[in-house]
């Protein structure tokens, strides 16, 4: 925007110059040009007033001496026609050139001729003037001057020369002063993109300094910084609200779960200990909805603190930590390490709990016999992990809702699971700058890939070619889970 601002003032500069430059450099070759006529015009009035005692007595007299001598010191040729058109006397340099027989002519019809107009640097013809030779207002001849023009030429360019170096001064002061302008103009914008940047990567602190800029940046910075104050707090009321409801919830639901379990041994109906059963699994299905959601509440509070991990190191522990349940559903789990330390630098807990959220639905979905994969390596300076599992997987639609909060796939509707799981993964992965893709694996099951950035923090490679269902995870907008 700066240099469009720059380029719009250069334009304008170079037009005012263009106007007020043109007329000038016109009106100086214009005068140079009549200086130089006038003088040449001195000279052959008075080569005329010679020139009329030489015709009457048919002697030229002292009139070739002076044209000779004007000749050699200005090097300018001359002649002296009769009204027959013959010449009477001539300068040693004299030339007849293109309009000297015109000007003669017109001398001879008693018209004083000089010209051209004006002498342009590109124009390499002599100046020429003739000037009539009266007797008692009788015509008896002319004079004729052929001036060389290499020196008003030379006059008429360094006029010329001097102007554009004026201008191009003039050009070079609207560029330094369109700059700063141009610097003074945006700086307000310049700051409101930057912090607009840093408050989309997390930090929600910062601002615009308000005293930079015109006064109507000024005030636009100031609603901004405003604005910005209103939704931070927007956004603090309601995680703190959510993390406080989940919070007071789970105070009557412990209570309520309570008293539904003391009903148990006074029911003898069948049915009755059925919705009994199905009453309890209820309430723990909600217990798992209140857990997911205080966990998302405190994952999107980080204020992107960072801590490095031996990602390697967590996923053994995550494994090791799941590989009973895995047992248990006869899964078989186990661990790929192809770098070991891998170093990433995460928000805390985050290389664990989206672990455990992948491993989670792995082992839930691949069923008896299932197999699931744990893959660590570094690459693309930073940590790579994978998850793959051999279930059902999912169809390309559902790949794109998978991290939508609270969605689950129809055909699981059933299973236990609150739907938050890869919603609290997704914010924990944003929050680290890293990258989550999620891909139908060959025959089956789900392939879910993690990126984590090394400790040096540079910035997020490409995607990989083999990844071709990436999932775009929003900056501080809630997103969520998709089979837990």
């Amino acid at each position: 925007m700066r240099r469009r601002l720059v380029i719009s003032y250069l334009l304008l500069m170079v037009l005012v110059l263009i106007a007020l430059e043109t007329p000038l450099a016109l009106i100086l070759a214009t005068r140079e040009t009549d200086r130089v006529r006038a003088d040449r015009l001195a000279d052959a009035t008075r080569f005329a007033s010679l020139a009329g005692p030489a015709l009457r007595g048919g002697s030229a007299g002292p009139l070739e001496s002076e044209l000779r001598s004007y000749d050699e010191l200005y090097g300018i040729g001359a002649v002296v026609v009769d009204r027959d058109r013959g010449t009477v006397v001539a300068s040693t340099s004299w030339r007849a050139a293109a309009g000297t027989t015109v000007a003669r002519d017109a001398a001879l019809a008693g018209q004083q001729v000089s010209g051209p107009e004006s002498v342009w640097p590109w124009l390499r013809g002599p100046v020429i003037v003739a000037v009539p030779i009266n007797d008692g207002g009788e015509v008896l001849g002319a004079v004729v001057t052929a001036s060389p023009s290499a020196a008003l030429r030379r006059t008429v360019t360094t006029w010329w020369l001097l102007l554009a170096g004026i201008g191009m001064l003039a050009v070079l002061a609207c560029v330094l002063t369109a700059f700063g302008l141009a610097g003074w103009v945006l700086r307000p914008v310049t700051e409101l993109d930057a912090v607009t940047h840093e408050i989309t990567k997390g930090d929600r602190s910062a601002r615009v300094q308000h005293h930079l800029g015109p006064p109507e940046l000024r005030r636009l910075v100031a609603s901004f910084n405003t604005m910005a104050d209103a939704v931070s707090d927007v956004m603090d009321r309601q995680r703190a609200f959510v993390a406080h409801a989940s919070h007071q919830l789970r105070n009557p639901l412990t209570a309520l779960r309570l008293r539904v379990e003391e009903l148990g041994p006074s029911l003898t109906d069948p049915e009755g200990r059925t919705e009994h059963r199905l009453a309890l699994e209820e309430t723990d299905r909600l217990a798992l909805v209140l857990d997911g959601l205080l966990t998302l509440a405190r994952a999107e509070r980080e204020e992107n603190e960072r801590v490095t991990v031996d990602a390697a190191e967590v996923a053994a522990s995550r494994v090791a930590a799941w590989r009973p349940l895995a047992r248990h559903r006869s899964v078989s789990l186990g661990l790929v390490t192809r770098d070991a330390p891998a170093y990433a630098r995460t928000v805390p807990t985050a290389v664990d709990q989206v672990l455990d959220a992948l491993i989670d639905n792995a082992v839930k979905f691949s069923g008896a016999g299932g197999e699931v994969t744990v893959t660590v390596a570094t690459c693309d300076g930073g940590v790579a992990l994978e998850v793959r599992d051999n279930g059902p997987g999912m169809t390309a639609s559902q790949l794109g809702q998978a991290t939508e909060r609270f969605w689950r796939a129809p055909d699981v509707q059933n299973v236990d699971g609150a739907g938050l799981g890869l919603a609290i993964a997704a914010v924990l992965i944003d929050a680290s700058d890293g990258r989550l893709t999620m891909r139908a694996a060959e025959p089956r099951g789900l392939v879910a890939g993690l990126w984590f950035p090394g400790p040096d923090d540079g910035p997020k490679p490409p995607g990989p070619d083999t990844d071709p269902v990436p999932q775009r995870l929003p900056t501080a907008v809630p997103v969520a889970g998709a089979r837990q």
